[in-house]
């Protein structure tokens, strides 16, 4: 039987260097779609389209993952950008945003990671801190904190214990989006993850990047959720 196909937005770089060549390229780190396979699913790459294109593109898949990158552009919640917040990354913005606002309209499964995961929330009207201290000890290398699972939430019933994960951020949530709650913490009281409480709608995002780690009960419940959807049984 066909595994449930998940969709992974990209990165987009305007200059990636590749054997002879360097050119722009829609990208992603195959931690993603690694993480997909190893849960069940089979992953499908989502680079930028028309926004307008979003309800046909997410017809074709079963589930979306939001990936990590750079900085939600603050104009998108309404504030002033902070010197720190990084570039305006505005074709990704536009399309992922468009692509979350159009899952969650059709009830498509929605993980949302890191950048994802404060996507998600400005999408749903939500607004974000443009900088923290204390979530990026070195430049370019991932590191670890332990988080808290929020006791009642789909996240807590998928891992109810305190969890160690690699972690690379520098913004967090602040105010929540509609609907949204909160579903763990870092021990400093940083969001670290976010969902929908309706049982009927899988829609979750975590702060960390769980395609860095060996635990897959997020995305299989993910990839579970993609095939109830689908009608399409999971091995």
């Amino acid at each position: 039987m066909p595994r449930p196909l998940i969709g992974i937005t990209t990165y987009v770089e305007e200059s990636t260097r590749y054997g002879v060549w360097d050119l722009p390229t829609s990208l992603v780190p195959t931690g993603y779609h690694q993480l997909v396979q190893a849960a069940g699913g089979a992953a499908v790459l989502l680079p930028p389209d028309e926004p307008g294109s979003a309800a046909e593109v997410l017809s074709r898949v079963d589930g979306l993952v939001v990936a990590g990158g750079p900085d939600v552009d603050p104009v998108h919640y309404g504030a002033a950008r902070d010197p720190r917040t990084g570039a305006p990354a505005t074709v990704r913005d536009r399309w992922e945003l468009a692509l979350i606002n159009a899952a969650l309209e059709a009830d498509v499964p929605v993980l949302g990671i890191c950048r994802g995961m404060q996507a998600l929330n400005v999408a749903l009207g939500g607004t974000l801190i443009q900088h923290i201290d204390g979530h990026v000890d070195t430049p370019g290398v991932m590191s670890r904190h332990p988080v808290r699972p929020v006791p009642g939430t789909r996240y807590a019933d998928l891992v109810p214990e305190e969890a160690q994960v690699p972690t690379y951020h520098h913004q967090a949530v602040e105010r929540l989006g509609r609907g949204l709650v909160v579903s763990a913490h870092a021990l400093d009281g940083t969001v670290e993850a976010v969902e929908l409480p309706d049982p009927a709608r899988w829609v979750l995002g975590v702060q960390w990047h769980p395609e860095r780690d060996e635990d897959t009960r997020v995305m299989a419940s993910l990839i579970e959720a993609a095939a109830v959807r689908s009608a399409v049984p999971v091995a």
